[in-house]
């Protein structure tokens, strides 16, 4: 729902201009096809009122109806919406590879459950959110390595993450640009684009390193799971990375929000570069054309019979 609330906006907002211009010609409708209205200029309010017999109850609920249907044929046209259209190339979805950060500052031995660990599980989660769409694992600290292209099985990337380990990793450190770089070669090999996915604690500063790695993105977007353990520095790390290589950062969660987060935005990224268009939004007016329809059809009123007089 919250989702739902923060994309809602109008395919065609010009046209809720028209709002104003129908509530001033309802008025207008309203005053002239009023039955007093002559009469009020010539007798007073007070004596009107008292010579008048019933009221204009079912006529002003007519009219208050009948604006209700101008101005939902108004919105239906400018076309609500909130959610995007499902892509028509969803059975053959661009990979998504994850660059996960492997080295000791992932994994100190004082603390439980280390950044690695809780990497780990956000990893399930996401392969069960993708299952049967292209998931790839690269490991990197000092050195970048390729741990399975990508595979529509994602099970198995959830079971090579879990046996990545500091230990197994040839150099310490954090060469980001090197897992990018690496992740790029399997998009070329694979004559496609995707989008990355950087899970890591913080990011190193060097800004050869950082422009070697923008170079590297060739096309395919970025995004980051921020494992920064509440510190801000290493937050900010990821979050000044983030900036210059123009990717979206979200933390981790105890949630799934985060995994949530980081599906919707592979996917937007996906359908754009399979398209070569921008993000197509699934129009929702025509959910009102019923209850256009409704008013419609209680607004044929029965006239009234006129009773004769005479004698046999």
């Amino acid at each position: 729902m919250t989702d739902a609330l923060a994309n809602f906006h109008f395919i065609r907002p010009a046209w809720l201009l028209l709002a104003p211009l129908a509530i001033g010609l309802w008025w207008l409708w309203l005053k002239s096809s009023e039955p007093l209205r002559g009469w009020r200029s010539q007798i007073s309010p007070v004596l009107l009122k008292a010579l008048t017999i019933g009221g204009h109850s079912a006529q002003g609920a007519f009219a208050r109806w009948l604006l209700v249907g101008w101005l939902l044929a108004i919105v239906a046209i400018a076309g609500p919406t909130w959610r995007q259209e499902p892509s028509p190339f969803a059975e053959d979805s661009p990979p998504l590879m994850i660059l996960l950060k492997a080295d000791q500052t992932m994994a100190p031995a004082n603390q439980q459950p280390t950044s690695l660990a809780r990497a780990k599980l956000k990893i399930a989660d996401l392969a069960e959110k993708r299952k049967g769409q292209p998931l790839g694992l690269i490991a990197y600290a000092g050195s970048a390595h390729l741990v399975l292209p990508p595979t529509q099985d994602t099970s198995v990337v959830s079971q090579m993450a879990a046996e990545i380990s500091p230990e197994i990793m040839p150099a310490a450190g954090d060469r980001m640009d090197l897992a990018i770089q690496a992740a790029q070669q399997i998009m070329a090999s694979e004559q496609t684009s995707g989008s990355f996915l950087v899970i890591a604690d913080s990011v190193n500063a060097d800004a050869a390193q950082l422009a070697a790695a923008q170079k590297s993105l060739a096309g395919n977007s970025l995004q980051f799971l921020a494992i920064a353990n509440n510190d801000p520095s290493k937050l900010q790390s990821i979050r000044n990375a983030a900036k210059m290589l123009n990717a979206s950062v979200m933390e981790l969660s105890a949630d799934d929000t985060d995994i949530a987060a980081i599906v919707r935005n592979s996917e937007r990224a996906s359908y754009a570069s399979v398209t070569g268009k921008e993000t197509h939004w699934q129009e929702a007016g025509y959910w009102l054309v019923p209850w256009i329809a409704l008013l419609m059809a209680f607004s044929f009123r029965r006239e009234s019979a006129q009773a004769g007089g005479g004698a046999a």
